[in-house]
């Protein structure tokens, strides 16, 4: 197996792990860093909604800072902190959108609620207040009321497509355990030990 497949397996066992363990509310929980195109970073947590050797997926809407973002400057990083078993994975890499057809499949899958509110949300915008927002979300129920919600034409998902992710193990005494595995500049993937 190459290196990447043995860090996306190793991910993959981990990622399970947490899923099944007491004390980890959602094992789905990452931080999503990215930067204007300035370098002004901003994070924020978002959900993982799929992961396999393309990538690691979330959804949101293309308006939103995040997605700006992205548009501006197509790198993020991501960080699970599994604090019950003292584990945490970074991943760093190139982010690009999902298919069309992924984005509607995962919009269709979403509570008819949460539907709504993708197209009532002008996500990261100012609000003058709550009864503004309140009034969107029941014109967008009324506009769809009898019919599925389609997806809007702004929301969709983004892939981040890794050059590295690096597995941190804590131990006693900050005598961690830390390994990185990372694409080098030929495109070949390397693993290395680093010191906690």
């Amino acid at each position: 197996m190459d290196r990447y497949g043995a860090a996306v397996d190793q991910f993959r066992a981990w990622f399970d792990l947490a899923g099944e363990t007491p004390g980890v509310d959602d094992a789905t929980a990452m931080t999503l860093a990215t930067a204007d195109a300035q370098g002004r970073p901003s994070a924020r947590t978002v959900l993982l909604k799929h992961f396999d050797e393309r990538g690691f997926v979330f959804y949101t809407n293309g308006h939103s800072r995040k997605g700006e973002q992205v548009a501006a400057n197509p790198r993020a990083a991501l960080v699970f902190l599994w604090e019950p078993l003292a584990r945490q994975v970074l991943v760093e890499g190139h982010v690009e959108p999902v298919s069309e057809a992924e984005s509607d499949a995962y919009f269709a899958s979403r509570p008819r609620l949460s539907q709504i509110g993708a197209w009532a949300s002008q996500q990261s915008e100012p609000l003058a207040d709550r009864a503004t927002f309140d009034a969107q979300v029941a014109e967008v129920e009324s506009r769809f009321d009898g019919v599925e919600v389609p997806r809007p034409p702004h929301w969709g998902g983004y892939r981040v497509i890794p050059d590295m992710l690096e597995f941190w193990q804590g131990r006693d005494g900050r005598l961690h355990d830390r390994e990185r595995f990372y694409r080098t500049a030929s495109g070949d993937w390397e693993w290395t030990l680093l010191n906690p």
